[in-house]
């Protein structure tokens, strides 16, 4: 779907966000003599109505994101791709006059897929379709030749026993399609720890079946976390197509032999950076509301729905904010972090350089949830701060807005903010069909309804508005207390 760029687009503005606004309907019919005047529509309605208005007929975040998808495309961390999109987002917060625009440098791993094969040798010959997950060691250069034993959890893994040792493991668990996202959550882990889990019991590679929800032969990569102390086998990931073959042929009674092979290599760190831009507050400057979203993304694809989405959807709220005259009461800054997908270095390394002024930053909301429609928000603080979010986003309820719910950090690049008490939120999406092609070859920009897209910046905006002039602020995530030794 193109973006909105004609002249009906300006007429179909006032229409548009007196929508979203959604004022309620007149009172009933009484007589003159018992007629209610209208309630007035509020300051935050017409703030609002108006980041609206402007977002529907700009399509900028739309037009941020074609240029991050389309010309510098799948930007990994450490490659020449990644800080191409340093240097744009740069150059991009400046056009838009925003202050104090910068780059913070973060040392970042830099890790190279190379060549990857696999092939059914037994029952059967058949070649299947291969990505390896991120941070993966090579395959020996002529491959691995092993049997295939399968499980779909830990549990089951154990209780192979010696069946492990000498063999490949397949973690073969179906990711359920969930709106919030919660089906990807109950299979993660196997891709994380699989490879040490595995390797603990003597196997010499792992596969798993792809974290995705749509059945279309595509390989979903990820990143996988080695134990210290264990080998570190080869892992990669396979399509859920090829992954139901092999339980079929296993479940006949077959033995199943596979051929794997990965060119993986790990090159020593790079540097890269955090990108930074503020819209500095008028009267308390030096609080601060964090906005943010990660700019690298995979090596496949480009990086459209993850996360240059979320860095659409963060880059174009403060210019909506800049661009209306929103100055806020506090200051808002916008983070696009590096290395969000094999590493979360951005994340860990802001909150360790801004570590003397966490106790000034009084909220910071992540963007990392795709493109679908907003939803809502998870919000992580202390007693009371899921209700005064809740009603500071009553206005942005015509967007389709559900509700604000408890989360747990908000997103992966802010959750280290939580040790120092900062309330964190996630925009909430549908994510109904993120999985269909987070992490493959298929993450472009087609997947991207510009609409839905606009609406999600509009709340990204709104909200950090909001909390930027809210009194009190938001009440702080109580810290961990240690248990107390007996």
């Amino acid at each position: 779907m193109p973006p909105l760029r004609s002249t009906a687009a300006l007429l179909l503005a006032p229409v548009l966000f007196l929508a979203a606004v959604r004022l309620p309907s007149p009172p009933p019919v009484a007589p003159p003599a018992a007629a209610s005047a209208p309630r007035e529509v509020t300051e935050q309605e017409r703030v609002a109505a108006r980041l609206l208005a402007e977002e529907m007929v700009s399509q900028g975040a739309w037009r941020k994101l074609a240029w991050l998808a389309d010309r510098i495309g799948a930007r990994l961390s450490g490659t020449p791709q990644a800080e191409q999109a340093v240097a744009w987002a740069i150059g991009e917060f400046r056009r838009d006059g925003l202050s104090r625009v910068r780059g913070e440098k973060v040392m970042v791993p830099r890790w190279e897929r190379g060549e990857a094969s696999i092939a059914l040798v037994a029952p059967v010959s058949r070649s299947m379709a291969v990505l390896a997950l991120g941070m993966s060691e090579a395959t020996p250069p002529a491959g691995i030749t092993a049997e295939v034993v399968e499980a779909d959890s830990f549990d089951a893994l154990h209780a192979l026993g010696d069946k492990v040792r000498g063999r490949i493991v397949l973690f073969n668990k179906v990711t359920r399609p969930d709106p919030h996202g919660a089906g990807y959550g109950e299979t993660s882990t196997l891709r994380h720890r699989g490879p040490s889990e595995a390797a603990t019991q003597g196997a010499v590679a792992m596969l798993i079946r792809s974290l995705g929800t749509l059945n279309a032969r595509l390989p979903h990569t990820g990143s996988l976390s080695y134990l210290e102390d264990v080998p570190r086998i080869p892992a990669a990931a396979i399509t859920a197509e090829d992954a139901d073959l092999i339980h079929r042929l296993q479940q006949a009674g077959e033995t199943v032999t596979v051929h794997l092979r990965l060119g993986c290599r790990t090159h020593p760190d790079a540097e890269s950076a955090n990108v930074v831009a503020e819209l500095r507050g008028r009267s308390r400057p030096d609080e601060i509301v964090l906005i943010g979203a990660h700019l690298d993304s995979w090596d496949v694809g480009t990086g459209a729905t993850d996360d240059g989405a979320g860095v659409a959807v963060t880059m174009e709220a403060l210019r909506l904010l800049k661009t209306l005259g929103l100055t806020p009461r506090r200051t808002i800054r916008a983070v696009l972090f590096m290395n969000e997908e094999n590493g979360l270095r951005g994340g860990k390394t802001y909150a360790a350089d801004h570590q003397e002024e966490l106790q000034r930053h009084v909220a910071a909301i992540e963007s990392d949830s795709g493109a679908g429609r907003p939803l809502g928000f998870f919000v992580n603080a202390g007693e009371g701060g899921a209700e005064v979010v809740r009603t500071l986003a009553r206005p942005l309820l015509g967007l389709g807005l559900e509700d604000v719910r408890v989360g747990t950090d908000g997103g992966s690049d802010i959750a280290p903010l939580k040790a120092a008490g900062v309330p964190t939120i996630g925009l909430r999406q549908d994510m109904t069909h993120y999985f269909d092609w987070h992490h493959t070859e298929a993450d472009t920009l087609d997947k991207v309804d510009p609409a839905e897209l606009a609406k999600s910046a509009v709340a990204m905006a709104y909200v950090a508005w909001a909390l930027a002039g809210s009194e009190p602020p938001l009440p702080r995530v109580p810290p961990v207390v240690a248990p107390t030794a007996h």
